[in-house]
Order: structure tokens, then C-alpha cells, then sequence
């Protein structure tokens, strides 16, 4: 089976997927799994096209203690037991940095740059590096490709992108990048076969899971983020803060002795939903508690989501749609509702009816501003990329039907 095996590391589980290539070079999903609890209890689970399980085994602790580890295995499996030897992976990358604004073929000079990024992007840069050095190693000649979530935002005007700061280290690289671009580029694409009439118009993507953004998007182009330099601007997220004064680091820094290493664990792990509530970081988790603070929390969530509509408005200059995705947009019921109600004065106007069933649209007819559902598809953009790339470069190695797709 000709196939894209495509990877999403994190810190103690890699997600993986692997999409087979039918008789007209199209991409069809036909595994999904991950092997998690690297480091205490790893497991690997995958299932097939209609959900039926292809795996589910248990591992030694001292078998799989890292995340190299774990994809070697995974690999193992799909080599020896499905008899799947993939053209190529396609990897997640959070950061490209200032180098990167389309994905790249892998070398281990893409890897060297991309690891002076890791501080820009503590949380995921090293995990989505680790099984990409991994894989280097062990199959030398395997192609690989990096898709970055920060590509998606590269075209965005020099007004949005820069900082109030010297231009010498804007020209460094200090500059506003955006993420979850791979989840935008997905929805911008998909938007004309979904809702043609706004395909092309004012869009607002509100990405909203335990990372959360939002995306201007004009013409099927990214025209403003609410993320900037790093993960951590914009909305309030399961564990980061998402927008804060950059006095508040300093004061942790020198009126709470906070060394540079612990402000930014802080930052990252610790505030956020998680934070506000001292309950939990999962929105399911603070929707059924009883706690005053996780309300307030939720709140606070919504609150900003609805601040940050108006301020990707007015980058627009007005608004012809908005878009939820991601794991809290696409599921809860409520979410949507609470930030629909804030946004009436833009000209929303939603319909319990069909948010209750999670239509594709949930706006009422008369709704001024149309809300749609959309979900996200990386993993699947990935694989778009990386088959796009392979032909590019190594167009003798796919079958003839594929290259003329």
C-alpha cells in the first residue's frame, strides 16, 4: 500500500496517522493511533477506517522511555505486522521560525535550525524534533517533511507582524509568527466546498482547544493572529495565560525570584484554565464542577474569546463569517452559545436548535453574521503536504497516477 504515515509528537505521546493513496493520487485515511504514557505506562492503540481496533497492547515501562522510543515501535508495528513501508512521513513542526514558510524536506541541516528554535516554543519544538532525529538516524534515506504551524501566517502585512521595538531584532527573527496554522490553512481551504458564498470574505476561525487562537482570514489568507512571538499570546489556554502584560514576567522575575527557566515553566504550565480555576485545565473537567472558580474561569474564556472577535474584526475591517473549530469549538454546546450571545452586536445571531446539534451551520437564517462549525483536519493537511512535496522532488518513486494528479 502506497502511504503517508504522519506523526504529531508531544511530551509523553506520539499521535500518528497513515493515509493511503487511492488509484487517483487522492488521500484516504486509513489508520489512526498513538502510543501514550511514555515514561510510566505506554500503550499502543490504533484503529481502522470504521473505528475497529487494530491494537491495543501494553509495553514495559523500561521498553519505551522517550518518545523516539515509542515511534520506533510504532513503527515497528506497522512495518512487521501490516506490511506498511510508507513513502514518506510528514511531521508537525509548531515553530519554522523566520527560515520557514512553506514545509521543507528534512536534512539534518533543517533539523540544527529548527532546534534554535526550541525556545520559542518550549512545549512542543523539542517532542516534534525528537522522532524526526529518530528517524534520521535509522532510515537515513526515508523521505521526511516538516509542515509548521507558523507557515500558514508568514504572508501577513508587516503592520501585523512587527513589535513596537528596534528593527534590529525584528530582522533577528523577534517578530509576531501565529500558530495553529496547519488547523487554518486546513479550514480556509475547505471553506468552498462548505459555505462557497463566504469562501473568499471576511472570515474569523476561533481555534479553540487546550492550545486556543483565533485567525483572521481574508480571501482564504491569514491576515491577523491572536498569537505572536510564541504559543503563549492571545486566548487563555488549559495551562498558558495567553495574553498578559510583559510586566507581570518581570515582577515574577524580580519580586518573586522566578529564574528566566522557572517564569516560563510558569507561564506554560501552570496559569491559563488550570491557573484561574485550581481546578482543572480541561474545559470538560470545569463545565461540571461546582467550584466558583471554575465558572469563573469559563468565564474569563469567554470573555476573551469575545474581546479578541472584535479586535480581528476591526484588522478585517468588518466580518462576513465566523468559523469554531477544534476540540472545545466543534463539542461544546454551551461555549459556542456563551460567546455567540457576546458577539450579537456584530450581528450574530445563533440557533439553539442547530448549535444543539452541532449542524455545519449553527447561525439562525436571518443571522447577519453566518457561524459554522468546521472541523479540523492537520493531520490530513500534512499529508497533503508532504504527497505534494514528494512529487516535487521525488517524482520517480509515485506511481504514475499520483504524479499526474
Amino acid at each position: 500500500m502506497d502511504a503517508i504515515l504522519v506523526v504529531n509528537a508531544g511530551s509523553s505521546s506520539v499521535k500518528f496517522q497513515v493515509f493511503a493513496l487511492d488509484g487517483e493520487g487522492r488521500l484516504r485515511r486509513e489508520i489512526k493511533g498513538q502510543m501514550d504514557g511514555i515514561g510510566s505506562r505506554p500503550r499502543l492503540r490504533a484503529t481502522g477506517t470504521t473505528g475497529d481496533t487494530l491494537a491495543d497492547r501494553a509495553y514495559p515501562i523500561e521498553s519505551i522511555p522517550d518518545v523516539p522510543a515509542a515511534l520506533l515501535v510504532a513503527a515497528a508495528w506497522l512495518r512487521d505486522e501490516l506490511q506498511l513501508s510508507p513513502l514518506a512521513v510528514g511531521h508537525r513542526v509548531v515553530h519554522g521560525g523566520p527560515d520557514y514558510d512553506r514545509p521543507v524536506l528534512i536534512d539534518h541541516g533543517v533539523v540544527a535550525r529548527l532546534e534554535r528554535l526550541t525556545t520559542l516554543a518550549p512545549l512542543h519544538q523539542p517532542h516534534n524534533l525528537a522522532p524526526i532525529r529518530s528517524l534520521l538516524a535509522k532510515f537515513p534515506s526515508l523521505p521526511q517533511v516538516a509542515c509548521f504551524d507558523t507557515a500558514f501566517h508568514r504572508d501577513h502585512d508587516e503592520l501585523a507582524d512587527h513589535y513596537a521595538i528596534p528593527r534590529r531584532l525584528h530582522d533577528e527573527g523577534v517578530r509576531r509568527y501565529g500558530f495553529h496554522g496547519l488547523s487554518y490553512e486546513y479550514i480556509a481551504k475547505s471553506l468552498p466546498n462548505i459555505a462557497p458564498e463566504i469562501a473568499q470574505g471576511r472570515v474569523i476561525v476561533a481555534h479553540l482547544g487546550s492550545g486556543a487562537s483565533m485567525c483572521a482570514i481574508h480571501g482564504g489568507r491569514s491576515v491577523e493572529s491572536t498569537m505572536g512571538f510564541t504559543a503563549l499570546d492571545g486566548l487563555p489556554m488549559g495551562t498558558r495565560t495567553g495574553q498578559i502584560d510583559p510586566g507581570v514576567v518581570l515582577y515574577l522575575m524580580s519580586a518573586k525570584g522566578m529564574s528566566p527557566a522557572e517564569a516560563q515553566d510558569f507561564l506554560y504550565r501552570d496559569c491559563g484554565l488550570k491557573g484561574l480555576s485550581g481546578v482543572s485545565n480541561d474545559m470538560r473537567e470545569l463545565q461540571n464542577s461546582s467550584d466558583p472558580w471554575a465558572a469563573f474561569a469559563i468565564d474569563h474564556f469567554v470573555y476573551r474569546v469575545a474581546l479578541h472577535a472584535g479586535m480581528l474584526a476591526a484588522a478585517l475591517q468588518g466580518l462576513d463569517a465566523f468559523v469554531f473549530t477544534a476540540g472545545i469549538g466543534e463539542n461544546s454546546v454551551g461555549i459556542r452559545a456563551r460567546i455567540a450571545e457576546r458577539l450579537e452586536w456584530l450581528g450574530v445571531s445563533l440557533d439553539p436548535a442547530e448549535n444543539a446539534r452541532h449542524a455545519p451551520r449553527i447561525s439562525r437564517a436571518g443571522s447577519r453574521i453566518p457561524v459554522y462549525i468546521v472541523p479540523t483536519n492537520e493531520e490530513l493537511m500534512i499529508a497533503q503536504h508532504t504527497l505534494s512535496l514528494l512529487c516535487d522532488r521525488h517524482s520517480s518513486s509515485i506511481p504514475k497516477q499520483v504524479r499526474a494528479s
